[in-house]
């Protein structure tokens, strides 16, 4: 029998991570050292009470019923998380929540956009920024986010005939690939923009709590408009070390949110209930692991960054998530080449920033997943491969 697929299948190839997967696994195979720092898993575990809360929820059989909606508990405590931390007050109607925040970028286009509305995207930008309208049918339009610009939307570089036709726009930060933050300046700058032209905001904000330097990350929604412009989505994947229990928010724009709703109880029965009990722990329980994580990432970017910076491959940063950003070293132009040339010369698996659209090639993006002393061992390795040539 001969299978017809979906055209929009072609846009999946398994492309340079399927390559990267089989070449690490030859090298395990070979008994040669890899050091994974392309997937940002973290490493850290979450805390006791987190656990604890849903272990206790999982022991109650009435608890393997359908949730159908999110518990008032759990309204609450996204309340009271959103008031302490961001100054942010919202109402219960403002609040959703998802099987993470990939899931809701994937399908938020399908309750906000009509076929061929067009959805713009930073490049670079997280793919799913993309994939996620473009699998429902949106049409997708990039706006550019430049070095020279510190990586920040240069408004005035979106053509007006783009703005106007433009449905939506995805903005993310603390900014994966790039690893950039946005001052309030810009935030302001995006509400008065989207309520010119009519184009509903969809901020990404996964890393708010991996800001590093001092400075504090804050929420869209803290800024004045912006309530009436868009919606967040902010996950506890990161911030609690929940990534496999799936579990994050839509918060914002009460009409987005009641159609999200909508939308969602059309192919979904709500989030498991024990994971509902974990999430009301994490929010409302002691918070000292949070900055103890964030200090312990920030490390490690410092040891990664100075210690190449000390071998002479020089510009790797951070402003937040928990990645860094890295021009090539000198001599290397084609971020694909590198990266392999780095696996099988010194065991470090970082990804290509052309990974992440066009504006990401010259660069490369590495996960924060290893201690310190391990970063040194990184840095060791990438000296001894003779890669960088000062």
């Amino acid at each position: 029998m001969e299978f017809k697929f979906a055209d929009r299948m072609d846009n999946f190839q398994e492309g340079i991570f399927t390559t990267l997967a089989n070449i690490k696994k030859k090298r395990i195979n070979e008994n040669k050292p890899v050091f994974d720092l392309s997937v940002g898993t973290p490493d850290f575990v979450p805390e006791k009470h987190i656990m604890d809360a849903l272990v206790k929820a999982a022991q109650v059989p009435e608890n393997y019923k359908y949730a159908l909606t999110d518990t008032d508990e759990l309204i609450e405590a996204v309340k009271i998380w959103y008031k302490r931390r961001y100054r942010v007050d919202l109402e219960s109607d403002q609040i959703m929540s998802l099987y993470g925040s990939q899931e809701g970028l994937s399908r938020i286009a399908l309750t906000i956009c009509n076929p061929g509305d067009t959805v713009l995207v930073p490049n670079p930008g997280y793919p799913v920024f993309a994939m996620g309208p473009m699998l429902n049918d949106a049409h997708i339009e990039y706006y550019e986010l430049r070095e020279d610009n510190n990586y920040v939307i240069d408004f005035k570089s979106i053509p007006e005939e783009l703005a106007k036709k433009a449905k939506a726009i995805v903005v993310s930060y603390p900014a994966n690939p790039i690893c950039r933050v946005a001052p309030v300046s810009m935030y302001k700058e995006l509400i008065e923009w989207a309520k010119k032209y009519n184009v509903i905001v969809l901020h990404d904000n996964a890393y708010s709590e991996l800001v590093y330097d001092g400075k504090e990350g804050i929420s869209f929604l803290s800024v004045d408009g912006a309530m009436d412009v868009g919606i967040e989505f902010n996950s506890l994947s990161k911030t609690y070390n929940l990534t496999g229990a799936r579990i994050s928010f839509a918060i914002g724009n009460s009409q987005i949110i009641s159609q999200f709703k909508k939308l969602r109880s059309q192919i979904d029965y709500g989030i498991f209930l024990p994971i509902q009990k974990a999430a009301v722990a994490a929010l409302l329980g002691p918070q000292t692991s949070v900055e103890r994580n964030k200090q312990e990432y920030e490390d490690r970017r410092n040891a990664l960054a100075d210690g190449l910076a000390s071998i002479g491959w020089k510009g790797v940063m951070s402003e937040g998530t928990m990645f860094a950003w890295a021009p090539l070293p000198d001599g290397y132009t084609d971020s694909q080449e590198f990266v392999l040339e780095l696996i099988n010369k010194a065991g470090v698996v970082c990804v290509p920033g052309s990974a992440f659209g066009s504006l990401g090639e010259g660069h490369v993006r590495f996960a924060l997943v290893y201690p310190v002393e391990k970063m040194k061992l990184i840095v060791q390795a990438i000296k001894e491969s003779g890669i960088i040539k000062k």
